[in-house]
Parts: structure tokens; sequence; C-alpha cells
């Protein structure tokens, strides 16, 4: 599987992210003839090698000609305008289908801190162009690379203000730090703006932000330009692509323990429920030997970003423990998929994992057999066995 691996040390834009992938080798000349599927004109691509604190990049333009920059029409262009005047080129589908996902988490994020609905989000930016051209550009770069799975490390951002079409706007602008919900960010005192919206839209909808780059064989490494050098830090973006070693598929969670020694036992098992009832993935108690020889019970939940304030909640609501740690992991997995079977008995769900298209385990789901061994009154244990013979028939995919 091909990736690409963006280290964000000096945050990420639209125009470094679209640099980076040109100095991996991605042609210039490939990206201007397909973003001339788009009819849009009245602007002009240009790239240059570039030295950031000595090393050397590749600096990625968008020049806007002078009469549109007063042309009142062009100068705002809504997600529809924007919606339209993608799905109504030549693009490839998948093109068209992930530069508007793009546009309208941008939107999305900033009807959120205009208090208004997408929809009636503007884009100012001289009629979008350059946000248009960065985004459908890194698309079609993706493509054409055929970059499969996109990561990026967490995102380092600046600090004092920008101004904008609304005025002065603190950095981090408030719809970058609105896309950034949920991943790893990184404050500095570099008074830049490191990281911007449309970079962070482009990396968060169509990447997954992780702690290091994945294990692969290294293929091609670029660097995209910032537009100014930063005496503390290269302001570069670095792309590494390559590729997995295995196919497995990878994602990180949350890692939230705490260690209780004063808690009645029965109450565990009600804790653990409502927790797993809150959406997280996994939770399991062990026995510890606690400060000052007590026995106490370490409890370990395993949760995604999406659910960790709620299971943080309840742990401290359902709980005696004063205090909870929590910290990143990484996970490798087997690719998973739930079939049906047919078994003297009926359906049962069961689960596949496979690896490089090839089955390594099968198992039945415990409440399918559960469900089926209660209707018939039949012993568990011989609704799974049967289950498992019937799973012995399902064939690998060729």
């Amino acid at each position: 599987m091909k990736i690409a691996y963006f280290d964000c040390f000096s945050g990420a834009s639209g125009d470094m992210i679209l640099g980076a992938l040109i100095d991996t080798g991605f042609s210039q000349e490939k990206l201007n003839e397909e973003l001339k599927k788009l009819n849009l004109d009245n602007y002009e691509l240009g790239s240059k090698k570039v030295l950031r604190s000595a090393i050397t990049g590749t600096k990625f333009d968008v020049s806007i000609k002078e009469d549109i920059t007063h042309n009142e029409h062009h100068s705002k262009r809504t997600l529809k305008d924007i919606s339209g005047l993608i799905s109504k080129s030549t693009l490839s589908e998948s093109v068209k289908r992930d530069s508007i996902r793009i546009f309208e988490n941008l939107a999305n994020a900033e009807a959120k801190v205009h208090n208004t609905l997408p929809e009636e989000v503007h884009f100012h930016e001289v009629g979008a162009i350059d946000s248009i051209v960065d985004i459908v550009g890194a698309v079609i770069a993706f493509d054409s690379l055929k970059i499969e799975n996109i990561y990026y490390s967490p995102i380092r951002t600046g600090t004092g203000f920008v101004k904008c079409h609304h005025g002065q706007f603190p950095i981090p602008a408030p719809a970058t730090i609105e896309l950034l919900k949920g991943h790893h960010v990184t404050g500095t005192n570099i008074q830049r703006e490191l990281t911007t919206p449309t970079g962070a839209a482009i990396l968060t909808t169509l990447g997954v932000n992780v702690e290091m780059c994945p294990e692969i064989i290294l293929q091609q490494v670029g660097y995209g330009a910032g537009s100014h050098e930063i005496p503390q830090i290269p302001n570069l973006l670095r792309v590494m692509i390559g590729e997995t070693i295995t196919i497995y598929e990878q994602d990180e969670v949350w890692m939230v323990e705490t260690n209780i020694d004063d808690m009645p036992g029965e109450h565990f098992g009600y804790l653990l429920e409502k927790i797993l009832d809150a959406g997280a993935l996994d939770g399991y108690i062990t026995p510890v030997q606690m400060k000052k020889s007590r026995p106490g019970t370490l409890i370990s939940i395993i949760v995604d970003d999406e659910n960790l304030s709620k299971v943080e909640r309840i742990m401290f609501e359902q709980s005696t423990t004063f205090g909870i740690r929590k910290y990143r992991a990484s996970r490798k997995k087997l690719h998973r998929k739930q079939i049906d079977i047919e078994t003297e008995y009926g359906m049962i769900k069961v689960k596949i994992g496979m690896l490089n298209g090839s089955i390594k385990n099968i198992t039945p789901e415990h409440e399918s057999c559960r469900k089926v061994a209660e209707e018939r009154g039949i012993p568990l244990k011989q609704i799974y066995n049967t289950a498992m013979s019937a799973a012995q028939s399902i064939k690998e995919p060729s």
C-alpha cells in the first residue's frame, strides 16, 4: 500500500502541501493540465526551488491576475458555487468527491465560527481561487501519485494575529482551530500563521493524525516551502512517500487508566458497562499492588478521540478515583469484516480478520451466538462450535 506521511514540524498550508508533492516529483505540467478541467481562469501557477534554514524546498505559488481582484462577482463564492464548479468539471469522480468533502469541512468550520450556515459561508480570498487551486490541486496530486492512505504528524501552530477579510484574527485562525479539534496540536511562540485553514482542511479530511511515521519502505521525500524565513525553525512541510511493509490497518487511540483501592467490587462491572455504552472500544480490569502494599484495581480503557471526553466524565462520576492518566497508543489491526453464515440453527454473524487479502482469524460473534442459543434452548458452546465449522467454508477473496 502506498502512503504519504506529512511531517508538520512547521505547520501546514495548502501551498506547502502542493509544494511538497511537487518536490517529490509530481509534475506541475500534469497539475496545470488537470486544473484546466475546472474551467477556472485568471490565475497562473508557479513553483521554484528556495532555501529555508539552508534546506532546499519547493515554493508553490498561485498568481491572480489583477483585473479579478476588483471584480466583486469573483471575490465571493459560496460552497454551492465551488461544489458546482467542481462537479461540472471533467475531473475524475474520486478527485471531485474528495475536493468537495474538503470544502464542505472547511465551510462547516467557518460556519461554526461565524454562527451561520455552511451554505451561507463566503470564501473571500480573491474569489477563493487560491483555495480551489490548493485543495483540488492537492487531491489531483494524491490521485496521480496513487497515494492510498495519508497520515500526518502532530501539527504545530503559531501565535499572534493575522489580517483577513473580517479584520484581525488570532493565530491560529478560529476556523483552523475548529478543524483541528480532536487532533494532536502543539502550540509555539512563533509569530506566524504556521497552519492555515486550507492546510488543516486538507489533512484532517483526507488523512489520519499519528504520532510517528508508519513503517514504510521510503521511496520519495519532498519539502514544501512557506512564504517566509522563520529564525526558530525551517519553514517547510516535509512529505515522505513509500510502501507499507505489511498491509495492516492502523490507527491511534487513547489509553485511559486509573488505580482504585476503595471501591466495592460489584461497582466495577457497572462502571465498565457505562464506559462501553459511552462508546469506548474496550475496557479491562487488572488486580494490582499499590503503595503501602494495598491491593487495588487498575481500570484500563481504550477509546477514540470522539468519545474520550464522555469516558473521562463517566470515570469521575461513577468511580471513586481522584484522577486519571491518558496517553496515545498506536494500533495495528487485521482488516475486519462481518458476514452472516448459514448454519443448521439459522444465520449467525461471524467476524473475519484478513492480512494481505488472506484470512487469518475467524470468530463467531458472541451476541449472535447467544441470541440463537437462548431462542433454541441449546448450549452456547454448541452454537459457537457449529458456527466455527460452518465458517471454515468461507473462501478467501481472489
